[in-house]
């Protein structure tokens, strides 16, 4: 930026003429295309380094490159929930396949180690360039089941993988197209251990292999010419469950550890990124025109075969398309929005991204109406609102609640507030008299009400003029209780305390939405108290909140507005986009406009919308870096995809852009969708400089679910349906 500041507005359309890296291309071509993801390698490792995302609907997920050479600590092909959807645990690292011919009878005698042998397996070791030696991968799908393609001298090999709708355990399919048959060899690495942390080889580990073969339930069906069955049980790590394998031929027992992968992504985050795997031995077996499986899980094996419990697998995510009639982003993005939904554990819950985020309270009702209302999941949205009402203290809905299993976590006054507008999204749905309406969550919205109006933990309360403060500034000083959180050396990067924008207009908006629901439940002098309680938030938002000199409203303000220590933070931020978007009755028609046309010259991208505009000195352009470096950008200029949402919304009714706002948004919300790091998802961050690189969790649910309902909702449909 210069000094001058004549960075401060951009071209009207500037955010087209930079779009996101391989963004453009990709956006021309998605009316054209499958939902379904679809990679042509032909043997280019470089083509193969986005990575994918498969999920079991309750916590477990697979991750990695499409090349099957991990990058981050988090990859695995079975990514286990040890308590649905949380305490998740990398247990099978990988599943390295070879493939070498059978000496046919009558020919020549040789030495089997002189045989030719195809590795397939590609990984990141110290010193060793992966794009040397041959790499056999013609193409990969996801189709919606990951799905590698391997060609090799005499035919194709195909690989499927598909985890166990709602069990720890995965099933790995194997199909041979040749002439002849040809011997598959699969050695299993596994770490077994918290995804946050990383494997080195030690002592401690348990060697014993426990075998089972020719199990019950191979005997029934093994024929003259079928490989037989059987079990092998180990515990490697004898803090968790064991790990089951059912295998088609003979297991060799050959325990070893494998030293010192690489995961260049952890590198690049600043953080320890090598890694000792141990594997038991390996599964060896002859495959012809039948495919061969693997089953693998955590505990206990499945009990159904592993061609149903795949079947099973794939039409569960299929059913998440609602087909060619519906635009193809639509498409891809309900697909896309399975993967966070826990629905099929005992406590559902939203995984806030993927892959290190767990459950939080904030992301699962933000991302609720995206998630749940659009694909018309009401029973599921009520689940997940019951659980988090369930977890709730002192009026307050947990921020999160940690993987490791420890207490929720409840840092936030956010998170409650959003709690009412998911409310009144979903009563719009199923009905004001809906029971769980009446019943569950109108007593947590009375609950919510009451504590914040005589004031709560961390300083949440609502002041005297209506605002809905909290937080405390100075010594002893309360900080991060926004979805701007982020800290760096114990000290807020982004300090919030007071009343920022977004907060007074949910609790007013919330305050109506109780009203509502209060009356439609008979209780009068609750509706009353909320609604004085909006209309005294509006009237303080009005005299408070509308900063003449920027055109846009303060980010934050003081408790007080006069005093000793008094402040109004005139920082361009997207915050009063928010709340534009939940309570537009804060605003006159006039302010609205000016700060959406403030927003979209400053803070709109085609990667989604800057947490601070390039024209301010803290100015951040570039997610990058240590997480020093990253926390410190995270919400100083970084984009997030979410806020486009927000943006959409209120751009509908109060943009100056006329008949050119919807084009606007389509592209901005194409360009951002298209913005990936992992195949069909949306990431959680980019950065806030073009090319807008995107960062942060491959895969976050608010990205996706809002993108989704402007999809779905907020822009006229092709179809000529009426927006929402």
């Amino acid at each position: 930026m210069s000094s001058d500041g004549s960075r401060r507005y951009a071209p009207p359309h500037e955010a087209f003429s930079s779009a996101p890296a391989a963004s453009r291309a990709q956006g021309a071509a998605l009316e054209h295309a499958s939902p379904w993801p679809h990679v042509e390698v032909r043997g280019q490792l470089s083509i193969a380094r986005k990575e994918w995302l498969h999920t079991n609907g309750a916590g477990a997920y697979a991750s990695s490159t499409i090349a099957g050479m991990h990058t981050r600590r988090y990859h695995g092909l079975l990514v286990a929930a040890l308590d649905p959807p949380r305490r998740r645990h990398v247990m099978l690292s990988h599943v390295d396949a070879s493939v070498r011919p059978i000496r046919q009878q009558g020919a020549p005698t040789e030495r089997r180690a002189a045989w030719p042998r195809w590795d397939l397996a590609k990984h990141q070791f110290p010193g060793i360039d992966p794009e040397n030696g041959s790499f056999y991968l013609e193409r990969f799908d996801q189709d919606p089941l990951p799905r590698w393609a391997y060609a090799l001298p005499g035919g194709e090999l195909e690989v499927t993988l598909g985890l166990v709708r709602g069990e720890n355990a995965a099933v790995l399919r194997y199909a041979w197209s040749g002439a002849d048959p040809v011997m598959l060899t699969l050695r299993p690495l596994l770490a077994a251990r918290h995804m946050h942390q990383l494997l080195r080889e030690n002592g401690g580990i348990s060697q014993k292999v426990e075998l089972r073969a020719g199990a019950a339930r191979g005997e029934a069906g093994a024929g003259r010419h079928s490989p037989s069955i059987g079990e092998v049980r180990v515990q490697p790590n004898r803090a968790l469950p064991r790990i089951c394998f059912r295998y088609q031929g003979t297991f060799v027992g050959s325990q070893d550890w494998w030293r010192r992968f690489e995961y260049l992504g952890e590198q690049d985050r600043g953080l320890d990124f090598l890694e000792d795997l141990w594997t038991p031995g390996h599964f060896e077996t002859v495959i012809g025109p039948e495919p061969v499986h693997l089953l693998v899980a955590v505990g206990a094996l499945p009990e159904d075969e592993p061609e149903n419990l795949l079947a099973a697998a794939s039409a569960a995510i299929r059913a998440e398309d609602p087909g060619p009639r519906r635009p193809l982003l639509e498409r891809r993005l309900c697909i896309a929005a399975e993967a966070f939904r826990a629905d099929a554990a005992a406590r559902p819950g939203v995984i806030a991204g993927y892959p290190w985020f767990e459950v939080w309270g904030r992301d699962a009702l933000i991302s609720l109406p995206g998630l749940y209302l659009v694909p018309r999941k009401t029973e599921g949205a009520i689940r997940v609102l019951r659980a988090l009402i369930d977890s709730m203290q002192d009026g307050l809905v947990p921020n999160r609640l940690p993987d490791a299993g420890e207490p929720p976590d409840f840092h936030a006054a956010d998170a409650t507030l959003w709690l009412f507008e998911a409310a009144r999204l979903l009563a719009d749905a199923i009905g004001d008299a809906h029971p769980f309406v009446t019943g569950e969550l109108l007593a947590a919205l009375r609950d919510a009400f009451e504590a914040a109006l005589r004031g709560t933990r961390n300083g949440i309360h609502v002041t005297a003029d209506g605002l809905f403060a909290a937080g405390r500034r100075g010594e002893g000083a309360i900080d991060g209780l926004t979805w701007m959180d982020a800290r760096v050396a114990g000290r807020a990067v982004t300090p919030r305390a007071g009343c920022p924008v977004e907060l007074t207009a949910l609790w007013a908006k919330g305050s109506e939405t109780l009203a509502r629901l209060a009356r439609a439940a008979g209780d009068d002098r609750l509706a009353e108290r909320a609604e004085a309680a909006a209309s005294a938030a509006r009237r303080g938002f009005a005299a408070r909140f509308w900063c003449e000199e920027t055109s846009y409203p303060y980010d934050v303000i003081s408790e007080d507005a006069e005093g000793e220590g008094a402040f109004r933070d005139a920082s361009i931020r997207p915050n009063a986009v928010i709340a534009v978007a939940v309570d537009p009755a804060c605003f006159t028609p006039e302010q609205a406009s000016a700060l959406l046309e403030r927003a979209r010259l400053e803070l709109v991208t085609p990667a989604g919308v800057r947490t601070l505009s390039p024209a301010d000195p803290a100015y951040v352009p570039r997610y990058q870096g240590g997480p020093e470096a990253r926390d410190a950008a995270y919400h100083q200029g970084t984009v997030w995809p979410f806020l486009l949402g927000f943006y959409a919304r209120a751009a509908r009714h109060f943009s100056t852009l006329g008949e050119h706002v919807l084009p606007l948004l389509h592209r901005l919300v194409m360009s951002a969708a298209a913005n990936e790091i992992a195949l069909g998802q949306v990431p959680e961050v980019a950065s806030g400089e073009a090319p807008h690189h995107p960062g942060g969790s491959f895969a976050q649910a608010f990205s996706v679910a809002e993108l989704l309902r402007v999809i779905a909702w907020d822009l006229p449909a092709q179809d000529g349906g009426a927006p929402r």
